[in-house]
């Protein structure tokens, strides 16, 4: 057990198995046996090879073991295998932390992910995706105003989020999964907030189109999932309100502010208009020229929207803590921080000082 362990935290680590055995101060060969259970490491290499793969050394002793299913990456073409593996590898590790950790539990405060009621059993064209996210809003109480929290608001209704920075030269973008038959989207921490709020709402438009497309349909999913995220981060009536019936050109600081108030792109808002009729096909490409030709399309102008981080899983940490079911050691483990991080993170040494 203990050399699967070693290999998957390599391989989420993105190390050879040269690399990691110089790290280690051992040969690749003395790897190998450790990967292949061939040969147990000294609790002076355990203790290595925890430091150089990052992690606790309690991690190759974790008696848990996890299968994504239904892996769907967004441009995963451009992604070599050996970046699948390390973008798989630093998932894994983290849903398995996420598993331990309900386990302890008696009882998880984390619903189970339900389908919105009211969804058509097949969809037929693209302007049925307009309704379709107004019923999930609806369903989840959303109303009509922005969505401030998209991450909070997935992981409240039982769709487990991950952010991962095993990021390569922005080709990786979007991942989702199951383990469990829960659903899964990772997203990366180093993304402005407004690409990790698009990718989450394209992947929940995943969750609703799956089963409800025809074959004629199917070969337009991802174009069906983009419609869905927009229309689900700003809604057709709230966009009508917001730009008018009818356009023949925008401002960028008009979009910028759209994009502060709805966490939606500036490009996202130009989609928008063009899939709601405010703009024509001429304009609409006069505007793309117009982005590309000033870098927007890959920087925008504007600040950038905050990033969204997951709180679901930290919140049960300190949960468990505080119920005495895990120690602190435990609980640092499980955050996948030294003691000393944790410590920090709990302030624990500052409250410590203020009672003496």
């Amino acid at each position: 057990m203990i050399g699967e362990r070693i290999q998957q935290a390599r391989k989420a680590s993105g190390l050879s198995l040269r690399a990691l055995a110089e790290k280690v101060g051992v040969s690749a060969m003395a790897i190998s046996k450790y990967e292949n259970n061939q040969s147990t490491p000294s609790s002076g290499v355990m203790l290595a090879l925890a430091k150089a793969l990052q992690v606790r050394t309690e991690y190759f002793f974790r008696q848990i073991e996890v299968e994504l299913r239904e892996v769907e990456y967004r441009k995963h073409s451009k992604l070599p295998k050996k970046v699948l593996t390390q973008i798989e590898g630093d998932v894994l590790e983290q849903v398995e932390r996420y598993l331990v950790l309900e386990d302890i539990l008696p009882v998880s405060p984390v619903r189970r992910f339900v389908l919105p009621e009211g969804l058509p059993d097949k969809i037929n064209d693209f302007d049925e995706i307009e309704h379709i996210a107004n019923v999930v809003r609806e369903e989840w109480k959303l109303g009509q105003n922005p969505i401030l929290d998209l991450t909070g608001t997935l992981e409240e209704r039982g769709i487990k989020v991950f952010q991962t920075h095993a990021l390569h030269d922005g080709k990786f973008d979007g991942l989702a999964c199951r383990v469990n038959g829960a659903p899964i989207i990772v997203v990366g921490a180093d993304w402005p907030g407004d690409r990790q709020r698009f990718t989450m709402a394209h992947e929940l438009g995943h969750l609703i189109l799956e089963g409800r497309l025809d074959e004629a349909m199917k070969e337009q999913e991802e174009k069906l999932a983009h419609r869905f995220a927009g229309a689900f981060l700003a809604p057709a009536a709230e966009v009508y309100n917001e730009l008018g019936r009818r356009r023949s050109w925008f401002e960028p600081r008009e979009l910028c502010v759209l994009k502060k108030a709805y966490g939606l792109s500036m490009g996202g808002w130009l989609h928008r208009a063009k899939d709601l009729s405010i703009m024509g096909d001429s304009v609409y490409i006069e505007m793309v020229k117009m982005f590309r030709r000033y870098g927007w399309h890959k920087q925008e102008p504007c600040d950038e929207y905050p990033r969204e981080e997951p709180q679901v899983f930290t919140q049960l940490v300190f949960h468990a803590l505080a119920e005495e079911l895990i120690s602190e050691s435990k609980a640092a483990e499980l955050m996948g921080k030294s003691l000393v991080e944790f410590r920090v993170l709990r302030k624990v040494d500052h409250a410590s000082a203020a009672t003496h």
